[in-house]
């Protein structure tokens, strides 16, 4: 491994906001000397960029394939939360991708999860208490508190969860925020407690009143959850206090592009290019205290060389002044890995799923195309033979979720929007909890959707009859230790399929995972029934 060169280009200097024609010297992965002098080449070398806020788990694939896959877009760095997993792991889970990630030359910052489960109306596979927190804290590998997602908790002043808080500002580590619709009185005792970002910001509006109480704003840009349109206007007002981040991205579209194609965009619409490029870098690596190079002496070489500044695509990428990727392709090696797993449930039978009808409307779980957030209207049923089942001409769907913890009960609830017109979908990814979660036309074809799912112990399926694909995922129902891209075509054929059975939403299987998030308006379904977001608390199928 040679990590020591030296490179000439047009230097991109955050730090000063300057660009200028010199030299870099890399001496044993560092940046050992910059020299300001002309050059004949014209390619640019700048600051690698940073994913501001990231589940790696909701890309399918474990840190060191993420790497492979991100790195070949300019990015050296993630803040990466791990509550998905430790939602099924616990602390194991955490260790686990904390050493994974070691293996391979990027830069993985993981945070300490705060909400494992994220309610207590859910059933995880383990809960991350103040004490195991606080032991996390304590770890250099830990450099945060992830997303605390209790708002009420922290409006409240739940001690357990002012605990975990606590220990964030014993060990001066930054805290994350997730507030959705969160204002005025509420959003000045959340932001109190010290909560530094938010990430779930939807519109305008509520961002500023965000910024006007001190917090920076991340924007996201994911598979399902994508808020950049609406909020990229702060770039013109209040550069300084904004962050890329994609949240949630699947294989199939990190294969395609990362924060790269955020700053491509940004830069299009015609706002600062210093700006945007400090959104995608710089202000995460302030913010967060990151040992990421910022093309300074003394730093760690970790920069990139673009050919374009208006419109930058990733031709090397450089961690610790080594060659990571170049022209599409990463050079980190793949890497074997243990598959650890909590998948307890049985096989499912069609009475699991008869829901009777007692000849009330239903409440009716309307979810949004590129949005997390959903609404409850009320509808009614279609019957057949006493039991209320799905109405396709309506697109009003049958929506399990079941509990793969325990044998217990599948909760049943009704959505609309999916789009199904055959067959059904399901996956073992389902926020926070990661229980089974099934969306379909009919309860024969949900059946098979989440028992072919249990044969996989994890994964996500789709099924309709005379087609039936399964992308296994035997890292706790979460991510596969497949080669990275081989995981994306895989992916990229089930989400062609939920589409051919009719599904009109952009990322099906993704906005699936989030019918079961307690913590984002306005009506969700957990492993326990159906939860009215707003009360905070659980709400009947039925008509009051």
């Amino acid at each position: 491994m040679n990590n020591s060169f030296t490179i000439g280009g047009q230097i991109v200097d955050l730090i000063n906001t300057r660009i200028f024609s010199g030299v870099v010297v890399v001496e044993d992965g560092k940046i050992a000397k910059i020299e300001e002098k002309p050059v004949g080449n014209t390619r640019y070398i700048m600051p690698g960029f940073v994913d501001a806020h990231v589940h790696i788990e909701s890309s399918m694939l474990i840190p060191s394939e993420f790497a492979r896959l991100a790195s070949c877009h300019g990015t050296v760095a993630t803040v990466s939360d791990p509550h998905e997993i430790a939602n099924v792991l616990g602390k194991q889970g955490v260790r686990y991708m904390i050493e994974n990630g070691k293996k391979v030359p990027f830069k993985f910052f993981f945070g300490a999860p705060s909400c494992v489960p994220s309610t207590v109306f859910e059933t995880s596979g383990f809960a991350i208490n103040a004490d195991d927190v606080e032991e996390l804290m304590a770890s250099p590998d830990i450099y945060c508190l992830s997303e605390v997602m209790n708002y009420p908790g922290v409006i409240n002043e739940d001690p357990e969860l002012m605990r975990k808080i606590a220990a964030a500002k014993k060990n001066h580590k930054p805290i994350d925020g997730h507030a959705p619709a969160v204002t005025e009185a509420d959003l000045q005792k959340y932001v109190g407690a010290g909560i530094t970002t938010d990430h779930e910001c939807f519109h305008l509006a509520g961002a500023l009143e965000k910024i006007s109480l001190g917090m920076s704003i991340l924007i996201r840009e994911g598979s399902a959850a994508k808020n950049f349109d609406a909020l990229i206007p702060l770039m013109a007002t209040h550069p300084d206090k904004l962050m890329f981040c994609s949240d949630d991205k699947h294989p199939n579209e990190l294969v395609e592009s990362h924060i790269d194609e955020l700053v491509r965009r940004a830069i299009a619409l015609g706002y600062d290019v210093m700006d945007v490029l400090k959104a995608a870098s710089l202000n995460a690596v302030r913010h967060y205290h990151l040992p990421v190079g910022m093309l300074q002496e003394g730093d760690d070489a970790d920069f990139i060389v673009v050919d374009d500044l208006r419109s930058p695509v990733a031709k090397q990428t450089y961690v610790k002044g080594e060659l990571i990727a170049e022209n599409g392709v990463s050079n980190i090696k793949y890497v074997e890995t243990a598959t650890p797993n909590l998948f307890e449930r049985p096989f499912l039978y069609a009475q699991d799923l008869f829901v009777p009808d007692k000849g009330k409307r239903i409440k009716v779980i309307e979810c949004k195309d590129g949005q997390l957030i959903t609404k409850c209207f009320m509808a009614e049923p279609k019957v057949v033979n006493g039991g209320i089942v799905s109405d396709v001409e309506r697109d009003i769907l049958k929506l399990v979720v079941v509990n793969r913890y325990q044998p217990y009960t599948p909760a049943v609830a009704f959505i609309k929007n999916f789009g199904l017109k055959r067959g059904a979908l399901a996956s073992s990814v389902a926020h926070d909890s990661h229980n089974l979660v099934a969306v379909g036309v009919s309860d024969r074809d949900i059946l098979h959707a989440i028992n072919l799912l249990i044969e996989h112990t994890g994964g996500v399926t789709a099924y309709c009859g005379t087609e039936m694909l399964a992308v296994p995922l035997p890292v706790a129902g979460l991510m596969s230790n497949e080669d990275g891209y081989q995981v994306a075509q895989a992916y990229q054929n089930a989400d062609a399929l939920a589409k051919r059975l009719g599904s009109t939403l952009y990322a099906p299987f993704m906005t699936l995972a989030f019918m079961a998030l307690l913590v984002i308006p306005e009506l969700k379904l957990s492993d326990r029934g159906l939860f009215d977001v707003k009360n905070f608390a659980f709400t009947s199928l039925y008509e009051d």
